[in-house]
């Protein structure tokens, strides 16, 4: 069914905001302030040492038991973890037609899935509670923002769940239009924007045409620049955009592009087997077994 292929990765969003940068004081919202913690957590998903980060995300949200970022983090853990597992983040993936059209073959693993649900209810509850008390917190929109974003992914790659991916993914762009017209720094969901316009953008112009009545759209060029902006700017998820900014530009032709950024994650994470493998594939080399994820 051609409606999986909206779901390409983590984090998807629909359309742009069209939110201008402008001045803002910094908060002190975890989501928007680099926390030591985080990032190292965060540094250990890129690696592919998952239950290590979890295990330093849960930790910190021990201590940090009303932030629902910590539930995020924790969540996302469990999706990237999962998505390693099935060879999502690839070019074997996201190049093969039939499995960018069609997700994972087989079912995702259900302990996984458990703990993904629940941080995600957790997360959600956290920021319901932090928007009765301050409307328009831009911590709770960003949480529901990925949270949304997260389950779409999960419900059209992993699940096949494609009428509820939709409606998640309608969510995240409402919660995104309203947190990037305050805070235009949020530059993580830029991720999921990105992404959902490329992939959108990629459907045949029948496919586009029937989903913009149904107020979705999606553009190729701009998809891409939005990736761009997480993959300069992105405090946490700044390689998940290079990763994907890269499989992207590799469909695009643009090898140029996609062999830098496999190149700069290669260099920044020398520990993973991941970027090395895509790299060398990138550049038209065998992989040496040393690569192999």
């Amino acid at each position: 069914m051609r409606l999986r292929i909206f779901s390409f990765l983590s984090f998807l969003l629909l359309a742009t905001t069209g939110a201008e940068a402008r001045p803002f004081e910094d908060s002190a919202n975890p989501a928007f302030v680099k926390v030591a913690e985080l990032s190292s957590g965060f540094r250990q998903l890129y690696i592919q040492k998952f239950p290590e980060g979890r295990a330093q995300f849960e930790a910190w949200e021990t201590q940090h038991p009303d932030e629902p970022f910590g539930q995020v983090a924790i969540a996302a853990s469990y999706l990237f973890e999962e998505f390693y597992h099935q060879g999502v983040l690839t070019s074997d993936f996201f190049l093969n037609e039939k499995k960018f059209l069609h997700g994972i073959d087989g079912e995702p693993d259900p302990a996984r899935m458990q703990g993904f649900d629940k941080a995600i209810r957790r997360a959600r509850e956290l920021s319901a509670d932090r928007l009765a008390r301050e409307p328009g917190d831009p911590e709770a929109l960003y949480a529901l923002t990925l949270c949304a974003g997260m389950e779409s992914d999960a419900d059209m790659i992993l699940r096949k769940r494609h009428m509820e991916a939709l409606r998640r993914l309608k969510e995240a762009n409402y919660h995104a239009k309203i947190l990037l017209a305050e805070r235009p720094d949020a530059k993580d969901a830029y991720v999921a924007l990105g992404s959902a316009n490329y992939i959108i953008g990629s459907l045949s112009v029948g496919i586009r045409t029937m989903l913009w009545f149904g107020g979705i759209h999606g553009d190729k060029k701009l998809g891409m620049q939005q990736l761009e902006e997480a993959a300069e700017g992105g405090r946490y998820l700044e390689p998940l955009a290079k990763i994907m900014l890269a499989l992207a530009a590799q469909r695009e032709k643009q090898k140029a592009l996609a062999q830098k950024l496999l190149q700069e994650l290669t260099e920044e994470f020398p520990e993973s087997p991941l970027y090395p493998a895509e790299y060398a594939k990138a550049m038209g080399r065998p992989i040496p077994a040393s690569m192999h994820p």
